[in-house]
């Protein structure tokens, strides 16, 4: 509903800037009005490029760990958020937008056990406090997923916003506190 008003509004505002050129016209050709129009329409592809840029999230160094897998997973979580929140933004169809949550949850387990394995068997001392966090998270995006089953529309891009944040926060925290460790015991 909320992706229909936006369009609608987008749509709405495009008819009306073509009006107000026209109408601005008829008053003469040095009337401001209608360039300032036309110079809008111009911008409103670029304007709104950039406001889409800000829904995905995009991988850079500083969110490196230096464990190549590790990172690897992380660049792939951000991939699957970012088909996620494609499937949301655009109209793809239910049938897509669970099958990219399912991909991402599947492959947020996988990354967890692997990531808490690494841990463990390298004798990290803050392990339990890190499994934890990982705990949380899942019990988070389960609630997610039980509300998303009774309200899609209004669940998703809370979810989505869970999760971007979520995943920033904690590579650029928490996964950053065991890297060294794990790299000075031979993690790759």
């Amino acid at each position: 509903m909320k992706k229909s008003l936006q369009t609608f509004g987008l749509s709405l505002f495009v008819v009306l800037a073509f009006l107000t050129i026209g109408i601005g016209f008829l008053f003469g050709i040095d009337n401001p009005v209608p360039w300032i129009m036309i110079a809008i329409l111009i911008a409103l592809p670029y304007i709104n490029k950039q406001l889409l840029a800000r829904r995905f999230v995009a991988w850079n160094d500083n969110l490196s760990t230096g464990i190549e897998s590790i990172d690897d997973d992380h660049k792939k979580l951000l991939t699957l958020i970012n088909n996620l929140q494609t499937a949301v933004y655009y109209p793809t169809g239910e049938a897509f937008e669970r099958q990219a949550i399912n991909e991402l949850v599947e492959y947020t387990k996988y990354h967890f056990e692997r990531e808490e394995k690494m841990m463990e068997g390298a004798g990290y001392d803050d392990f339990d406090a890190h499994k934890r966090e990982h705990e949380k998270m899942v019990a988070k995006v389960g609630e997610f997923l039980e509300a998303y089953e009774e309200d899609r529309e209004a669940t998703i891009d809370d979810m989505l916003q869970f999760l971007k944040e979520w995943l920033v926060s904690h590579i650029a925290g928490s996964d950053q506190k065991y890297a060294p460790f794990l790299i000075a015991n031979g993690a790759k």
